[in-house]
C-alpha cells in the first residue's frame, strides 16, 4: 500500500475512534481475562480495549454494565448517545448470535471484533449483518490468519470495517498448521488488499514498541496485543497463570499449538484449522510421553484444586501465550503498557529514520 493510501486508512480509522493517539495500541478480546478493568484502562490511555468473549453468551451484559460504571469515573469523554469507546470480542463458532444482536443495540460499542467461524465467510457475514443492523455505528473487525481469509472477506458484499492481521506467533487460538508468521503475511495482505482501503491491524508476537513499529513498517494501520495484556494489573487472570507468563521464556520451544488442553478443560468442538498456542507443562510432556487422556483428564482435574500451583513447569492448566512471551517480563498497569509500547514505537521508527 502506497503511504497516501496508507494515510487514509488511518485517517478513517482514527476518525472513528476520537479519543486514541498514534500509533493505535489494542488490547486483544481475550476470552474471560479481558474483562471491563482492562477494557476500560486500554482505552482510558489512548488506545482501545476489547471485551473477550464470557463464558456463558448473557454474561456480557454484566461486563457491559460495568464498563459503564467505570467509564463515568473514567477520564474518557463518553457523551449520551455516542458510541462505547470500547470494542467487544465474539467466537462465531460458539457464540449465540441473538445475544450479541441484543448486546450491541443495547451498549452501542465503537467496534465488535469477529473470529473463529465454523462455516468460515458466509457465518461471519450473517454475524455482520446482524450487527450492523443493531447499531450501524458500530464497526465490524473481522480477525483472519491466511491470505485466502483476508481475500474472502474484503470480496465479501459484507466486508468488514477493518481486518486482524494474525500471525502465527499468536497466543490463543490461531491457524493451527498452515500460519504464517506476521513479518511475512502482513505485507502480503497489505499488497493483496491496497485498493479495497480496509484497514489493517497486526496481531501475533508483538508485545513492546519494538514490535509494534516493525508492525507499521510491514503494513499495519495499528496493532493488537494479547500476552503482553495478561501481565497487566487489570487482566482477569488467576495470579498463577500471570506468574506462568511472566516466568516462562524461549517461547519457539516452550509454547506448542495443541486442542490437548482445551480438551483437558472440556472444551470441544473448536473449528479445526483453529488451535491454541500454550505453554509446555506437566500436561504436554505426559501426553507425549504416551498418557492415556483419562488420566491426563484426572491429573488435570486435580491440579485444578490446587489454586495457583495448578500452572508451572510443573503444573497442569492451561498457560495460553504467544511465541514472543519470553520477552514479557513484569507486571505492570494498562495505561503504562499502552504508553510505554507506542512511545517506544515513535522512537524506534524516528531513530532508524535518523540513520537511513
Amino acid at each position: 500500500m502506497n503511504t497516501h493510501l496508507r494515510y487514509e486508512c488511518t485517517r478513517a480509522l482514527v476518525k472513528c475512534l476520537p479519543w486514541t493517539k498514534s500509533p493505535l495500541v489494542i488490547c486483544a478480546p481475550m476470552r474471560v481475562m479481558s474483562g471491563p478493568s482492562l477494557a476500560v484502562a486500554v482505552s482510558s490511555a489512548g488506545g482501545l480495549g476489547f471485551l473477550g468473549p464470557t463464558i456463558k453468551p448473557r454474561d456480557v451484559f454484566a461486563d457491559l454494565e460495568k464498563v459503564n460504571e467505570l467509564l463515568r469515573r473514567s477520564s474518557i469523554r463518553n457523551d449520551p448517545g455516542s458510541l462505547l469507546p470500547i470494542g467487544i470480542g465474539f467466537q462465531t463458532w460458539n457464540g449465540d448470535i441473538q445475544v450479541a444482536q441484543e448486546a450491541v443495540r443495547m451498549h452501542r460499542p465503537c467496534a465488535v471484533w469477529l473470529f473463529a467461524p465454523q462455516h468460515g465467510q458466509i457465518e461471519l457475514d450473517a454475524w455482520t449483518d446482524a450487527l450492523r443492523e443493531a447499531s450501524s455505528g458500530t464497526k465490524i473487525w473481522i480477525q483472519v490468519g491466511s491470505l485466502s481469509e483476508a481475500v474472502d472477506a474484503s470480496s465479501s458484499q459484507s466486508s468488514p470495517d477493518v481486518i486482524v492481521v494474525q500471525g502465527a506467533e499468536a497466543g490463543g487460538h490461531g491457524r493451527d498448521k498452515d500460519g504464517q508468521g506476521t513479518i511475512a503475511l502482513l505485507p502480503e495482505i497489505a499488497d493483496t488488499l491496497k485498493q479495497s482501503q480496509i484497514p489493517l491491524i497486526a496481531a501475533g508476537g508483538i508485545v513492546d514498541g519494538r514490535g509494534a513499529a516493525a508492525a507499521l513498517a510491514l503494513g499495519a494501520n495499528g496493532v493488537a496485543m494479547g500476552t503482553r495484556f495478561l501481565a497487566s494489573t487489570e487482566a482477569r487472570i488467576s495470579k498463577g497463570y500471570q506468574n506462568e507468563v511472566i516466568r516462562a521464556s524461549d517461547g519457539g520451544k516452550n509454547t506448542v499449538r495443541t486442542q490437548l488442553y482445551n480438551h483437558l478443560r472440556g472444551t470441544f468442538g473448536w473449528p479445526v484449522h483453529w488451535s491454541p498456542r500454550t505453554v509446555i507443562n506437566k500436561s504436554w510432556t505426559d501426553h507425549q510421553g504416551g498418557m492415556q487422556f483419562e488420566k491426563l483428564k484426572g491429573l488435570h482435574d486435580q491440579s485444578a484444586k490446587t489454586g495457583d500451583a495448578g500452572w508451572g513447569p510443573d503444573g497442569r492448566l492451561a498457560t495460553y501465550a504467544g511465541a514472543a512471551v519470553g520477552l514479557v517480563h513484569r507486571v505492570d498497569d494498562a495505561h503504562a503498557i499502552v504508553e510505554s509500547t507506542r512511545d517506544q514505537a515513535r522512537a524506534t521508527l524516528t531513530s532508524l529514520a535518523a540513520h537511513l
